[in-house]
């Protein structure tokens, strides 16, 4: 079963479901998320199994996240460390991140930015390529337990990033370049990572114009590994989520587009699902 977050008759609740199917049954009223991951794992997993009534009609699916800051690891997959390698004007710095002991660690998204199931995801105007990088996103608690699993979306310009690393946080951070969904899946429910594919396809005008998967096995680094580092000089009073990187990397001949539809799918996590929006452009005021 998975947790879900969703608004229902005016109020955000959480809810419990399949990953595939759906949330089914609402939790208690004023439960929340960041209450959850405030406290220990066994708070989190007891959650699952108390749901006191159906999910009403009409309700709207939420990003599953509170309060969290949502941070990303970068290469941590060999065939990313090759594509950063290729496209970048300083490629030492992706080799050197790849093999070393402490990973790459970035803030990806601020509490409330994060984009749920349907919701629409962005591409910068300024950027000339731009693609979706799918992940797994490991959900961690205030003591840095692993909790759960959730599939993530780490949207970037690769034009940005590719001139020079310190353009890190204009490729990565900007309106509607995270999403995460469509719904939090305990460890103790979700298939071992050895187990699970994430599947990535892209479609535009009702043609699918990109798709490819990868093996979760291939990780470099462990979940627990990557949280740990990131906990390692930081506090998180709720709990944090983590993308933990991808191995698909669209080449330079493919670009995302305004109306494309990013389909992700990871075993056992179920499916999220983003049309894409171009975000910004010179107006008054601004620089172009």
């Amino acid at each position: 079963m998975g947790l879900w977050k969703l608004r229902a008759e005016g109020q955000e609740r959480l809810a419990v479901g399949a990953p595939d199917a759906g949330p089914e049954r609402l939790l208690s009223e004023g439960l929340s998320l960041d209450e959850l991951l405030a406290g220990p794992r066994s708070d989190f997993e007891v959650a699952g199994r108390q749901g006191v009534g159906p999910v009403p009609g009409g309700a709207t699916l939420l990003a599953p996240v509170g309060t969290q800051e949502v941070w990303a690891a970068g290469v941590t997959y060999e065939r990313s460390r090759v594509a950063r390698m290729e496209e970048s004007e300083t490629p030492d710095f992706y080799d050197q991140v790849y093999g070393s002991e402490r990973p790459e660690l970035f803030l990806k998204a601020t509490p409330g930015r994060a984009r749920g199931p349907d919701e629409r995801i962005g591409v910068r105007f300024d950027s000339t390529w731009d693609v979706p990088e799918p992940e797994l996103a490991v959900v961690s608690n205030s003591a840095g337990e692993v909790v759960a699993y959730a599939i993530g979306n780490d949207v970037s310009s690769r034009s940005i990033e590719g001139e020079n690393p310190l353009y890190l946080p204009q490729a990565k951070v900007f309106t509607g370049s995270c999403a995460v969904g469509p719904c939090l899946v305990p460890i103790s429910e979700a298939p071992p990572l050895g187990d699970m594919t994430i599947e990535l396809s892209i479609t535009r005008d009702n043609s699918t114009v990109f798709s490819e998967s990868l093996e979760v096995s291939n990780l470099r680094r462990s979940p627990e590994e990557l949280v740990g580092w990131l906990y390692r000089a930081l506090d998180f009073p709720v709990g944090a989520v983590l993308l933990t990187g991808t191995a698909i990397v669209p080449g330079t001949e493919f670009t995302l587009a305004h109306d494309d539809v990013v389909a992700i799918s990871i075993t056992g996590l179920g499916r999220l699902t983003n049309l894409v929006e171009e975000i910004g452009g010179p107006r008054e005021g601004r620089a172009s």
